[in-house]
């Protein structure tokens, strides 16, 4: 039962980077998109997604949705000086604003697993270098959220040390 869960989870997000693609290609509305991806696209007998995690698949695209700015941003700072978001290809933009997402709002998954299902989306959508690119700047922000999370981490002990220090 849990290798069905988690392959519901790759096909959801696998729907997801089609779906933001094609709100980016078509710009179609969010919950246009959703509800099309619902009813069309998986859990039905001709789709290639026969068990798709369909609130999972929502979670990914809205969450995009409603942090893009802060997504983008994310990204923006992590792409190698001659490369801005906007130059990149539609899917590859997709796919990193999902992984981002994911990488930001689902920290009981972890990141070495999120990036390896990203870069192989990646490498099946693409022959070139866009794979590498991926995981290049998938794993450096997830070393960087990692990083600000053990400051926090450490940072909250100290406070708790010395809240507690003030008592005594």
């Amino acid at each position: 039962m849990g290798q069905d869960k988690h392959e519901a989870k790759r096909a959801a997000r696998l729907c997801a980077v089609q779906a933001l693609y094609q709100m980016d290609i078509a710009t179609s509305d969010l919950d246009t998109t959703i509800e099309q991806f619902r009813e069309h696209q998986f859990n039905n007998d001709v789709s290639d997604f026969k068990e798709v995690d369909g609130d999972y698949f929502e979670f990914i695209v809205r969450g995009v949705f409603d942090h893009q700015s802060r997504i983008d941003k994310i990204i923006d700072e992590h792409l190698s000086v001659k490369w801005r978001l906007s130059r990149l290809d539609s899917t590859l933009r997709a796919l990193l604003r999902c992984g981002v997402q994911e990488l930001l709002h689902t920290p009981d998954i972890t990141s070495a697993i999120l990036i390896k299902q990203y870069v192989d989306m990646a490498h099946a959508f693409f022959a070139d270098a866009e794979g590498g690119m991926a995981n290049a700047v998938l794993d450096k922000i997830a070393k960087d959220l990692q990083d600000a999370k053990d400051s926090q981490d450490a940072k909250d002990s100290q406070d708790a040390k010395n809240s507690q220090n003030e008592r005594v």
